[in-house]
């Protein structure tokens, strides 16, 4: 289910700014499921504007298609010819001839959709930039006013699935501006499109006979059947096979309608996942704290778990100089390295991770949840003189560590924890500060 919807390939320190659905056997494809338009919400929010777009990245104007150019011959051509083949695949698994048959009724193929996802990793963002538009200050607003409008759903909700309602609110704030981008793609044309390209076929066909299902249950009407450009639906953007695992009817009416202009199902759903993923009420995700002089970098390693108790006796504790309370082991986390904030984090950072594995986007949904509830923004410098490293030059980072002996393992340009390693390798090697912050610098001096 770790592919909450589907947006994301929202990589760490060169951070895409992609969307990504929820999908317990495969994570989120880092936000791959990119929110177009804007759908109208009954959603009443303050009067403050709401930041105008979920998180999700558009197109550079370069490779827009006009519309005429839109759809190549060839590749209209044979996905008629792949639909038909499909057909008797959905249908084995128990589509109905009928139900397929209307859900494919004038359905081509979008070019758009493959365009967008060949270019999600050309859109990157430095943490600090990701944040400040996260937990911007009319997002901020928004979350509070959202928080207020719908309390007493919200304590239900919270009541039933010990899920902190700040934390859904946050969510649904970051996947679509609190209801605001719900997407107006057809889901079924999207999916197909993605299904019928050769990229990732098998995961998008599946999430296409889920889809089929959803219809043929009744959950939704056809005409109302949209969602992102990579297939993600609804106000928090669950992708089919999150839907059909975790998706909830919460006001009772028969439907797991999280399409809806009334968010009830949507949220409760929401908090469904993330109960089941291991939420702990009342326990933070992390806690930013101030590092001890000498700090030993090698020890902020997401493998390396202690109590903040102990990690306090090591002189790591709160920007209040106490120790941060025991809520559970932590690890201590440096999202932009030595420069920047660092955190304690715990169980619940996990658990957001479920719904998309960026860093920055659980920091992101974290950090909202708690200005959501009053608190301060991050207090920490970034080293915003930086910028994000494009993908070709990650895809050199990791060619170059590699070749210098400290393996990534993989060259796929997204920086996770292999690499954040073998940056820290080369960096001790060196004799730099062994924080694994993938930066420019870092890869000047590979070269």
């Amino acid at each position: 289910m770790r592919y909450l919807v589907i947006v994301s390939i929202l990589a760490m320190m060169g951070f895409m700014a992609s969307a990504q659905t929820v999908d317990k056997q495969t994570r989120p494809v880092s936000r791959s499921s990119a929110i177009s338009e804007v759908s109208r919400s009954a959603v009443s929010l303050v009067s403050v504007t709401a930041p105008r777009n979920s998180l999700r990245p558009t197109l550079r104007p370069a490779v827009v298609a006009t519309p005429e150019a839109r759809v190549p011959a060839a590749a209209q051509s044979g996905f008629a010819d792949w639909i038909t083949g499909f057909r008797s695949r959905a249908l084995r698994q128990g589509i109905s001839a009928d139900v397929f048959d209307h859900a494919f009724s004038g359905v081509q193929y979008d070019s758009d959709v493959i365009r967008r996802d060949r270019n999600q990793s050309e859109f990157t963002k430095t943490i600090w930039d990701y944040l400040d538009s996260a937990a911007s200050d009319a997002r901020v607003t928004n979350g509070k006013a959202a928080l207020r409008k719908h309390n007493a759903l919200l304590d239900r909700i919270e009541a039933q699935y010990s899920v902190d309602k700040d934390v859904v609110v946050a969510i649904w704030g970051l996947e679509s501006a609190f209801g605001t981008f719900r997407g107006s793609n057809q889901v079924i044309r999207s999916l197909a499109t993605l299904a019928y390209d050769a990229r990732r076929s098998d995961f998008f066909e599946e999430q296409l006979i889920q889809a089929l299902k959803i219809l043929q249950s009744g959950d939704v009407r056809l005409a109302n059947f949209k969602g992102s450009w990579a297939g993600a639906m609804g106000h928090t953007q669950f992708i089919p096979t999150s839907y059909q695992s975790l998706a909830v009817d919460f006001d009772g009416d028969g439907k797991r309608d999280i399409w809806s202009d009334d968010p009830a199902d949507a949220l409760a759903s929401t908090a469904n996942y993330l109960a089941k993923n291991g939420w702990i009420k009342g326990a933070p995700w992390g806690v930013e704290v101030r590092l001890p002089q000498g700090f030993d970098y090698t020890l902020a390693n997401r493998n390396i778990l202690r109590m903040p108790s102990d990690w306090a006796k090591m002189g790591i504790v709160g920007l209040d100089g106490k120790a941060v309370p025991d809520h559970g082991s932590a690890s201590v986390l440096l999202p932009a390295g030595a420069k920047g904030a660092a955190f304690l984090i715990f169980k619940n950072f996990d658990v957001i991770e479920t719904y998309n594995t960026a860093d920055a986007y659980v920091i992101g949904v974290g950090h909202l949840s708690d200005r959501i509830t009053g608190a301060g923004p991050i207090r920490s410098d970034w080293p915003r003189e930086d910028r994000a490293l494009t993908f070709d030059e990650r895809i050199e980072m990791q060619r170059l560590l590699t070749a210098k002996g400290f393996d990534t393992k993989k060259i796929d340009g997204k920086i996770g924890p292999l690499t954040i390693n073998a940056v820290r390798m080369f960096q001790t090697s060196i004799g730099d500060i062994p924080d694994g912050y993938a930066s420019l610098n870092i890869l000047k001096k590979l070269r």
